[in-house]
């Protein structure tokens, strides 16, 4: 019995598939030749309440285990049944940054990774992550119509792709020192705008900008300054606090007793000694 359902689980390898907690599975082969299967593993992209993201909510599809030869372009079109596509980003490892990233460069990007990705699929309407959840398979990712280079045939792709085009690099160029000179200026007139303006404590902020005279801080300003410090200073203070500073209390306020009792016995004594009888 036990060699039977081992016959009949190796007959149907499709059943039975493994998947994280959370995550649909869909089989995809690299061509008709293949026999055995490689998973993709999808799931809707969520993020918790109250955070943001830079991918748009109920339409991003995060996908797991996206194997070395399935590119941007592949996955598109594998995933175009579903809905239209209206992006598709590989990455290393998820994106956890909140705000939202530059566009990415043709000419100046880090190496690809070379193994495995994660892949973020963007569709127009939400009904395409749902249909991407239900989605099953094998999906061919090499076909006929739309063939995808391996061995020699892709290192002759990829050498040719790494010569950039002179007047497109050009343009790329321009564009980039563009904005750089747009954010410096802009950099440099916020900091004019606030050279020689005190802030709220009164403290002007010194820049490297040159030796031009800064404003005096004015009187009320001085003021609220030393309000606030002395305000500081008795939060800060604890008196009595500690066991030693009961002591030294007590030890004072002795001290202050006895230095009084001898002033007022050498003034008795001078008062007695100036009294004279006077019946006149």
């Amino acid at each position: 019995m036990v060699a039977r359902r081992r016959k009949r689980a190796a007959r149907d390898p499709e059943k039975g598939i493994l998947s994280p907690p959370g995550y649909s599975a869909i089989p995809i082969k690299f061509s008709e030749k293949q026999q055995s299967s490689h998973y993709l593993y999808v799931r809707e992209h969520k993020v918790r309440e109250g955070t943001k993201s830079s991918w748009p909510q109920k339409r991003t599809l995060f996908v797991l285990n996206v194997p070395p030869y399935c590119t941007e372009e592949c996955l598109s079109r594998l995933l175009s049944p579903c809905g239209p596509v209206q992006s598709v980003e590989l990455q290393e490892k998820p994106d956890l940054a909140e705000s939202p990233k530059e566009p990415k460069s043709k000419f100046f990007h880090p190496k690809p990774v070379p193994g495995f990705q994660v892949a973020y699929v963007v569709f127009q309407k939400p009904r395409g992550v749902s249909a991407a959840l239900a989605l099953k398979g094998p999906l061919l990712v090499s076909t006929e119509s739309h063939p995808v280079k391996s061995g020699i045939h892709k290192w002759i792709r990829d050498y040719a792709d790494s010569v950039p085009d002179p007047e497109a690099l050009r343009v790329e160029v321009d564009t980039f020192m563009e904005t750089y000179d747009e954010k410096m200026a802009e950099e440099e007139a916020k900091a004019k705008e606030e050279e020689g303006v005190p802030d709220e404590e009164g403290w002007v902020k010194v820049t490297r900008r040159g030796r031009r005279p800064v404003l005096p801080r004015t009187e009320a300003a001085s003021l609220r300054v030393l309000e606030r410090e002395k305000r500081k200073r008795a939060r800060k203070e604890l008196l009595n606090f500690y066991a030693w500073q009961h002591r030294e209390t007590k030890m004072e306020h002795l001290a202050q007793l006895r230095k009084k009792f001898q002033e007022d016995k050498q003034r008795i004594e001078l008062m007695r000694a100036q009294r004279k009888f006077r019946p006149y």
